[in-house]
């Protein structure tokens, strides 16, 4: 038997709240293939990140410039 501490949990808030300040990069890939061969192939890349970090980020590359 375990005893959590309310302290220790990690609520979905909380873990989305971190994710979107630092940015998350997703990718993925799928293919349907029939037979060996290559039906549909489905390539996935996506930034999610909070408005406020990319214009933190945009700042940055401006002083950098």
């Amino acid at each position: 038997m375990s005893i959590s501490h309310p302290d220790d949990e990690l609520s979905l808030v909380d873990l989305l709240d971190r994710l979107l300040a630092g940015g998350v990069v997703l990718t993925g890939e799928v293919t349907i293939s029939l037979a060996e061969v290559d039906l549909v192939h489905v390539s996935l890349r996506a930034l999610i990140s909070s408005v406020s970090t990319l214009q933190q980020g945009d700042r940055e590359d401006a002083t950098d410039a």
